[in-house]
């Protein structure tokens, strides 16, 4: 069996993890995190201090996968993006739907989650998963984490944190990333 280490320290992404791979372990790391818009530069940088710091504690692995999801919305031009967790730290969900929701008309976004695998040779691969939705008026629901609240997937008129995790993750940015990871690592 290979090894599989998440690195992250959300137990919501680790039950989304585990209901497609279940061999999946987890380690919590203090990683810095470099700032950009561009989320795979966020995780290859993440992806390398990880495999290091493994590396130097002896732990041996096969792969290591840090994730990240974003949050681009279409009237704020891609913002936040990959900013999304320092947006909900300082104006949270509601903040959010305020700016949304008076600024434009255009309450359109996309949730993107992007994975990084690294090997202990040090190649690595990137998968993601993209699901189009909208910002809702107010932050709705009491299910899921972070910005949940206030995302409403096209063809639905819950917010994920409305749904039952089992029908969030039936439908996630998240599950079809996760699904082209595992194609790819346990072939």
């Amino acid at each position: 069996m290979k090894n599989i280490y998440l690195i992250s320290g959300n137990e919501g992404k680790l039950r989304e993890f585990r209901s497609i791979i279940p061999q999946v372990k987890n380690i919590r790391l203090e990683l810095d995190e470099i700032q950009s818009l561009d989320p795979i530069k966020i995780i290859e940088y993440k992806l390398n201090s990880a495999k290091n710091k493994l590396n130097n504690e002896g732990i041996n692995f096969d792969y290591i996968i840090v994730e990240d999801t974003s949050l681009f919305i279409d009237s704020l031009n891609g913002l936040p993006g990959p900013f999304i967790k320092f947006f909900l730290k300082s104006i949270d969900n509601d903040g959010i739907c305020k700016i949304v929701n008076s600024y434009s008309q255009n309450i359109n976004a996309s949730a993107k989650t992007f994975i990084g695998l690294i090997d202990k040779e040090g190649m690595t691969n990137f998968f993601e998963g993209e699901i189009k939705g909208k910002i809702s008026k107010e932050p709705r629901g009491e299910n899921g984490f972070g910005w949940d609240k206030i995302f409403i997937p096209n063809g639905s008129n819950k917010t994920f944190a409305q749904m039952p995790s089992d029908e969030k993750n039936n439908i996630s940015m998240r599950k079809i990333a996760i699904e082209r990871l595992k194609e790819f690592c346990l072939q």
